[in-house]
């Protein structure tokens, strides 16, 4: 299919539901080849690359486990051959209390930081040593609003994650725009997703769009959007940029 992404091969992390899956069909429909990824749901990545009408590639891939992301790079790039994009979109957020038990408090922030950081860190390296061999590409990190402002008492690691992913997408652009290699944060406030549900089931959907001045969320096909608009070819001075998706919830 044409279009503005024809001939890029684009690797997707938590790629088989919500802002991925969207992603993904986006990229697919502006002519790019999705690599989804997924982690336990092999069905819906099936089914997401069935609506595509078979025009990428799935990998499997834990991303807790500290080999899973350079695992998944190696099926990537062993499936794909050159891969011109990464989007790292894969996160959890949990709740703890400060009145846990420090075994429980160290558990919840390893495994948040393990598949919301360092999963992330980890397939950047990979990807920039690929980039810099081949030609140059382009790395978009979804990061969030949490991450700029802060976050609630109970999900302080959720918003560290995302502060170390905005910082680390500035220092790529800063130290290997010169490769070729470029890259680009999107710190959305909530998106209509399941963890943005399972959030209001708890604690209700005032507590979500209350300080929303537009009132509500963003849906993920808002973000696919603007995914594929960072990885336009026209789009390389964006290097560097944090781009807000929040209803002016937070305004820098």
């Amino acid at each position: 299919m044409d279009g503005p992404l024809q001939g890029q091969t684009v690797l997707v992390t938590g790629a088989s539901r919500g802002i991925g899956a969207a992603i993904v069909e986006r990229l697919a429909s502006e002519g790019a080849r999705p690599i989804i990824h997924y982690g336990r749901d092999k069905a819906a990545a099936e089914a997401l690359l069935a609506r595509i009408g078979g025009r990428g590639l799935i990998v499997q891939a834990d991303l807790s486990a500290v080999e899973g992301p350079f695992e998944m790079w190696q099926r990537a790039v062993d499936a794909a051959g050159r891969i011109h994009a990464l989007i790292n979109n894969a996160g959890i957020r949990t709740e703890i209390s400060i009145e846990a038990s420090a075994e429980d408090w160290k558990a919840a922030w390893q495994k948040e930081f393990q598949i919301n950081f360092f999963a992330a860190a980890d397939l950047c390296k990979e990807a920039i040593r690929h980039f810099k061999a081949q030609g140059g590409g382009r790395i978009v990190n979804i990061a969030s609003r949490a991450g700029q402002r802060g976050y609630a008492a109970d999900a302080m690691p959720y918003g560290a994650t995302k502060a170390a992913l905005i910082n680390l997408t500035k220092s790529i652009a800063r130290s290997f725009g010169a490769d070729g290699v470029t890259a680009v944060a999107i710190a959305p406030g909530w998106v209509r997703t399941d963890m943005a549900e399972e959030f209001i089931a708890t604690h209700g959907k005032p507590a979500a769009v209350d300080d929303i001045p537009i009132g509500e969320m963003a849906a993920p096909t808002d973000m696919a959007e603007l995914v594929a608009f960072v990885l336009r070819p026209s789009q390389a001075s964006l290097n560097g940029a944090t781009l807000d998706v929040n209803g002016g919830s937070y305004i820098r």
